[in-house]
């Protein structure tokens, strides 16, 4: 198999390079579902009643795996995030039976289990691995690829991929897709935030919007649907540093992976 280094670019949404129409391609991309998804929270279980402070919304249709291996006990959650996140949906998760792995570069332990069914790590998952021959990345020894984390924790599969991430989901989610980590993912429910590029994203405003656009449409192809948008109103309007778009600057977006029945 093939490495891959880069990821297709899709043609620009107007025959020269717009900001305005790469800017209302992507938006109403995001903010269109591709699926429809009934059950959506843990609520639809028996038994629970859920005050999340996000809507991390999860789908628990009986055509996807999600809600089987929940109710068999079988299911895992990888969660990333930084210590001030809100984790109700990881205990209500955890509460459900799921084996839920929180990745918090924050923590002060290496491991630390909390109960029966979740633990929280002191790592920082990336877009790539610390190279352990230039001293600047040891300071990242905690820094891994999500691939790599799955190798060493002896996991094929994660049943929901939960990610907060400040900014480097972008440059993570490519990781995911160009070393096909993504096809081990079942769901995956993604804070993106859209007032500036991202880390290590580059180009001008219309380069950064097309680059964004075509990262999801790779998930589209991987047959990754979209079913869920939630619009964050608390977050200022801001799209690329302009309020010209009407647009929040963070937006949670939940995928199912249709390819897992």
């Amino acid at each position: 198999q093939t490495v891959r280094w880069h990821i297709e670019l899709q043609p620009w949404a107007s025959p020269t390079p717009s900001l305005n129409y790469e800017a209302s391609r992507f938006l109403k991309y995001i903010s269109t579902s591709q699926i429809s998804c009934e059950h959506m929270n843990l609520n639809s279980l028996k038994g629970y009643s859920e005050t999340t402070k996000k809507p991390w919304s999860i789908c628990l249709d009986e055509r996807f795996s999600l809600i089987h291996r929940i109710r068999s006990k079988q299911c895992r959650l990888y969660s990333l995030g930084l210590g001030k996140n809100d984790n109700q949906f990881e205990l209500s998760m955890a509460n459900s039976g799921c084996e839920v792995h929180r990745f918090d570069p924050s923590i002060k332990a290496a491991h630390i289990q909390e109960g029966q069914h979740l633990w929280y790590h002191r790592l920082s998952i990336d877009w790539r691995d610390p190279n352990p021959a230039i001293p600047a990345h040891k300071l990242h020894s905690n820094t891994k690829k999500l691939g790599t984390v799955l190798n060493e924790f002896g996991h094929q599969k994660i049943d929901v991929l939960k990610a907060d991430v400040e900014s480097a989901e972008w440059k993570i989610l490519e990781n995911l897709i160009l070393e096909d980590v993504v096809e081990q993912i079942g769901q995956l429910v993604f804070e993106v935030h859209i007032h500036w590029p991202g880390f290590e994203v580059s180009g001008n405003d219309s380069t950064v919007v097309r680059y964004w656009y075509s990262l999801l449409r790779e998930l589209e192809l991987k047959d990754f649907r979209l079913f869920h948008t939630y619009k964050d109103l608390s977050k200022p309007q801001m799209f690329l540093k302009k309020e010209a778009f009407n647009a929040s600057s963070c937006y949670t977006l939940s995928w199912v992976n249709t390819r897992w029945k």
